[in-house]
């Protein structure tokens, strides 16, 4: 249940920072890394979400 936990929190965070990326990509301001960075934090927090709802 712990990694689960671990999941979502990273989940949401990972969905924060890409909107956040997103918003300063298209408005004048470095959101490229904010955007890469934070779509591996959602791809790994639903991978994690994933993988602990199977066991």
């Amino acid at each position: 249940m712990f990694e689960r936990r671990i999941g979502t929190v990273l989940a949401a965070a990972g969905a924060l920072l890409a909107l956040a990326g997103a918003a300063m990509y298209v408005l004048p301001g470095p959101g490229l890394p904010f955007l890469v960075i934070g779509l591996a934090a959602l791809i790994t927090g639903l991978v994690v979400i994933a993988a602990t709802r199977r066991t």
